[in-house]
């Protein structure tokens, strides 16, 4: 029966590319673990809601419960935004390996915001895992990701830069068939800094016999102010 049912406290195959263990130490230290990294989370799941769930198989009467909660970060937000915001996964660290086993085997496949979540045994947290590692500052698995996802910031990174780029090719294709239009200036008004703006060119030169009606014109404005 054992081999037919699996067991939902099975470590992952998982190995961090940046920790210099092999997989055999990796396994001694699962073995011991009381931390669970936990995946799939929305952008907008807060601790606090975390924190409840994962409580739910702890005994904090026998001198256990979570320890912490470390979320997970956008690497690039703190740079564009100068806030940091979550993208999608977090670190939960308890007091005791069994919390950690116990809440791995019975939350890792529930629903935490309408998102079916996934748990597993990490080898432990260390200062500066809590940052995304793509190239957008998030989690790599939302690089790739070609469809649309709300509670993870839409489009995936690369669908949103080719989204990006066909908007800027519609808008140069836009102002180059608008500068040919007559006295158009998509160009920038370069034609007007340089003094050489169509409509200027347009206007009427001024002649001497325009000289001499003004001076008519202001003649008779003071012979009418006399006779008054």
């Amino acid at each position: 029966m054992a081999d037919v049912v699996e067991a939902l406290d099975k470590f992952s195959n998982y190995k961090d590319s940046q920790a210099s263990r092999d997989r055999e130490m990796q396994y001694e230290l699962l073995k011991k673990s009381t931390t669970l990294y936990v995946g799939n989370l929305s952008f907008y799941t807060t601790e606090e809601q975390i924190y409840e769930l994962f409580s739910k198989c702890t005994t904090p009467e026998e001198g256990g419960g979570i320890k912490r909660i470390i979320m997970g970060l956008d690497r690039n937000s703190r740079q564009a935004l100068q806030v940091l915001t979550p993208c999608g996964f977090c670190f939960v660290e308890y007091y005791s390996h069994n919390e950690a086993l116990a809440c791995m085997r019975y939350i890792s496949g529930t629903k935490l915001d309408e998102r079916i979540i996934r748990c597993d045994l990490d080898i432990g947290y260390k200062d500066g895992r809590q940052f995304g590692r793509g190239r957008s500052g998030g989690q790599v698995r939302d690089e790739h990701r070609q469809d649309y996802d709300a509670g993870r910031g839409g489009w995936g990174a690369q669908a949103q830069a080719q989204q990006e780029q066909a908007r800027r090719k519609n808008r140069e294709e836009l102002y180059s068939d608008a500068q040919d239009v007559p006295g158009a200036v998509a160009g920038g008004g370069g034609d007007w800094k340089e003094g050489t703006n169509p409509a200027s060119s347009r206007k009427r030169q001024r002649s001497p016999d325009d000289d001499g009606d003004e001076m008519r014109d202001v003649s008779g404005s003071i012979a009418d102010k006399r006779c008054c």
